[in-house]
């Protein structure tokens, strides 16, 4: 039996604060990114870790709001919370690998590229996995072909957010990659969404139980409080929003010196003010008065 799906139960709203959720993760994440360019190496790791899992927590918020949305006429959904929060990890793990390749190898050719495609496919595995801790009295069935585009979609939208993230050129360059990401995320979520059809195992079921609202709420706590804490980090660290690194020291280590400071090269002979003034006495001819 075909159930009847609707994705857009509250209107506009779940898509609208999905987006800007998954604005908020990447915004959050590829500032990190960004930071991690412009501090010693030792912190870089540090800075990307912060980035993976903002951008990890962005994503998966994103996709259970916009699930919040969704209903299948007379079948009640619940949720695996084992798989669904299997889901974040699997996120923030894959996004962190693509993160890191890019953080470290730079977003140029093959690092970029391999970066953005381990990107992307974080955030479809998310999906697909959120999906299957989706629980109802049917089965899911997607269509290859619209799977494959959503795909696609993910990983050209994350890799090239990644390349603008980094530009290092500002605060508002930044912000145009989160939009790139948050486009990502909202696309690839619904256009894998349109490859959705339900089959139900039975009738339909008169009792329509608990909202969606209400059993992904309480799940959503955690992520967005971490959103938070990340978001306060970003707003209170100097450099985030001037986008310039700082000088730091030169680091002193044992049996290594220190590198001295850079010197102008002597590309003329030395001066010497006696010569410059003989010639200069030469080359004064007598006044007759």
């Amino acid at each position: 039996m075909q159930g009847t799906v609707d994705g857009f139960s509250y209107g506009l709203v779940t898509p609208l604060v999905g987006y800007l959720m998954a604005c908020l993760g990447g915004a959050l994440g590829l500032r990190c990114t960004t930071r991690s360019m412009l501090v010693a190496r030792s912190w870089r790791a540090g800075w990307l870790a912060l980035g993976s899992a903002a951008i990890g927590s962005g994503i998966w918020t994103m996709h259970f709001v916009a699930m919040m949305g969704f209903t299948v006429e007379g079948a009640p959904i619940h949720y695996d919370r084992p798989l669904t929060y299997a889901s974040l990890g699997v996120a923030v793990l894959m996004v962190g690998i693509g993160i890191f390749i890019v953080g470290y190898r730079g977003a140029k050719g093959a690092a970029l590229f391999t970066g953005g495609t381990v990107t992307g496919l974080g955030i479809a595995s998310m999906h697909y996995l959120g999906m299957a801790g989706m629980q109802l009295n049917g089965k899911f069935e997607y269509n290859t072909l619209t799977v494959a585009v959503s795909v696609v979609i993910a990983m050209a939208a994350a890799t090239a957010a990644l390349w603008a993230a980094a530009q290092v050129r500002g605060f508002l360059w930044s912000v145009g990659a989160s939009l790139v990401m948050g486009m990502a995320v909202s696309g690839m979520h619904y256009t894998g969404m349109a490859a959705l059809s339900v089959h139900l195992h039975g009738p339909a079921d008169s009792s329509t139980g608990d909202s969606p609202a209400g059993l992904l709420a309480p799940m959503l706590i955690g992520p967005l409080v971490f959103l938070l804490l990340a978001a306060v980090i970003v707003v209170f660290d100097p450099l985030m929003v001037m986008g310039k690194p700082a000088r730091s020291p030169a680091e002193h280590k044992p049996g290594v010196p220190a590198r001295p400071a850079a010197q102008h090269p002597a590309h003329r002979p030395p001066h010497r003010p006696g010569r410059q003034q003989s010639g200069r006495r030469g080359s004064r001819t007598p006044q007759s008065r």
